[in-house]
Parts: C-alpha cells; structure tokens; sequence
C-alpha cells in the first residue's frame, strides 16, 4: 500500500462554523464541499481536515459512532481491499464509490477508533 496524504475526519454539528473557525484562524481553505461535508486544506505539510455533518439517521450497526475517522488516501484501493478481506479485517464499510470521485473502504481497530481508505477517482456524472 501506498499512502500519498493523510485527513483527519471531524463529526460535528455544524461543519460550515467548523469551516470559517479553521479558515479563518489556521490559515485553511476549503477545497471541496458537498451537502454534508467540507474538505479544508492548506498548503503545507498541515493535515486536511474533513468536517462531516453528523447524521444518527445515517448510522448502520456495525459502524460506530466514531467522532473522529483517520483517512488515508491511497493507490490500488481495489486490490488492498481484497487483500483486507482475505486476511480478515474488521471492515465495517465494504468498498464503496461516492458520486464526487471517491472510492472508500472503512476498518475499525479493537479499540473503535474508525480508519477510512480512500482513492480519488471520476466523480459520477450525469
């Protein structure tokens, strides 16, 4: 696997006053927004930030309920998701490709804390 950025994923109530408190504090931009997310990042070696509306309508058992997800984006998701399930990995949302040009798969660790991989792809048109 190779890991080329890293984002921390923040559940909040309301991620545009997230948004303006990192943009207009810490210096963060937004690089890209969707109905119930907002992406920030900056220019440096700083981690993007994901700011995740929460939803408990959304929540399936199984996922938990973590408030923080590590995401790492990475190269080959598709096979690094088999070889996930061959070895038995506790892989709580099966491989999956968002309408924005993503493709995720989330683990969780013994301890629940949630790790999502992703790869960027073609978003889905029309």
């Amino acid at each position: 696997m190779n890991i080329v950025s890293s984002t921390v994923s923040l559940t909040v109530a309301d991620p545009a006053a997230s948004s303006r408190f990192f943009t207009s504090h810490l210096g963060f931009r937004e690089i890209l927004t969707g109905e119930e997310f907002i992406a920030l990042g900056r220019d440096d070696a700083a981690v993007d930030l994901v700011l995740m509306e929460r939803d408990l309508e959304r929540w399936q058992p199984g996922q938990g309920l973590a408030e923080v997800i590590v995401v790492f984006t990475v190269t080959g998701l598709a096979a690094e998701y088999e070889r996930l399930r061959r070895e038995g990995a506790p892989i709580t949302i099966p491989l999956r490709r968002e309408p924005w040009g993503e493709l995720l798969v989330q683990l969780t660790d013994p301890n629940g804390v949630a790790i999502q991989l992703i790869e960027w792809i073609s978003p889905i048109t029309g």
